[in-house]
């Protein structure tokens, strides 16, 4: 796929992967923050991906997918570790300190790395004042969401250091980046194969870190809870296979810019799973942002559907 196209696809298609993306990849903070509790970061990056890998890789071959393309395995391995090894890989070493709610706030970020990085697209999106304007409302939502949380963590104890902040600012930027070069490299094959290799590319990249660590040393894995081994199987069939399939599919037949208004949305369900699991309770600026949060998300995604419809029109002219 050239750097100008978009496929085609069914819009209820569509509408299930986005509602996938917005609401599994939400809840993944809070289950990476509780399988983080008792596994190790690099054991558990490299058990999540490895599984959900090796279980795309044999529904591949039930298929009979062509999974050997050397050009597609090289572009899926470089976009595999930017996403999942960098990208989620600091999440999950951030949130061994740091509550995924507070975590979360980092997505928030992703929408501008998307637009700054995504050259192909600049003369589009930065002509388009609906889109603009709807990122800035998204990134003041999201920080009217935890300024309260921010601002007790930053000046309590146990606040959140420079390094961190740091850290997951990159975390956004290898997001965005890696996202990017999957769109526009990943043109051949399947959107199952590509995503398998991206699977077993991070999983295989966190194994050194997981050995140098020492982490597999005496771990003893029948003193796991119930609870810790769920959250992985969650993240490795929800969070990985259906969410992160959903999200690289998306890539391919919608604009980047959109897709990555999940950015917005994930923060919402990750205070949601919060209010409702860890019996925080919720004030007004939250819910004020919560609002505002989704009034963004509509902003965006008018902008993009008013354009496709003058394109359209224009066509058919």
């Amino acid at each position: 796929m050239t750097a100008s196209t978009t496929k085609s696809a069914s819009p209820i298609m569509v509408i299930i992967a986005f509602a996938i993306v917005y609401i599994v990849w939400g809840s993944t903070y809070f289950f990476i923050e509780k399988a983080v509790a008792e596994f190790p970061p690099f054991m558990l990056g490299a058990m999540r991906f490895l599984m959900a890998g090796i279980c795309l890789t044999a529904w591949c071959i039930i298929k009979g997918e062509k999974l050997f393309g050397i050009p597609n395995i090289k572009h899926a391995i470089i976009s595999g570790v930017l996403l999942l090894f960098f990208g989620n890989g600091i999440i999950i070493w951030v949130e061994q300190s740091v509550p995924s709610g507070l975590a979360s706030i980092t997505v928030s970020s992703a929408p501008l790395w998307f637009v700054l990085l995504d050259q192909p697209k600049w003369a589009e999106n930065f002509r388009s004042r609906s889109i603009i304007l709807g990122m800035i409302i998204g990134l003041a939502g999201v920080l009217m969401l935890f300024s309260e949380q921010v601002s007790a963590s930053i000046k309590g104890s146990g606040g959140v250091g420079i390094g961190t902040m740091a850290l997951l600012i990159l975390a956004s930027i290898a997001w965005a980046g890696g996202s990017l070069y999957s769109k526009y490299k990943s043109s051949q094959g399947s959107t199952m194969v590509n995503t398998s290799w991206q699977m077993m590319a991070a999983g295989i990249a966190f194994l050194p870190g997981m050995l140098v660590r020492g982490e597999i040393n005496g771990f003893d894995f029948s003193a796991v809870s119930t609870g810790a081994w769920l959250s992985v199987f969650y993240l490795v069939f929800l969070g990985s296979i259906a969410g992160f399939s959903a999200y690289v599919w998306l890539l391919k037949v919608r604009p980047a810019m959109q897709v990555s208004t999940y950015a917005y949305v994930n923060p919402v369900v990750a205070v949601l799973l919060a209010l409702i699991f860890a019996n925080e309770k919720i004030t007004l600026i939250q819910i004020l942002g919560l609002v505002t949060i989704l009034g963004s998300v509509l902003l965006i995604n008018m902008a993009k559907y008013r354009r496709e419809k003058l394109a359209a029109m224009s066509k058919a002219a």
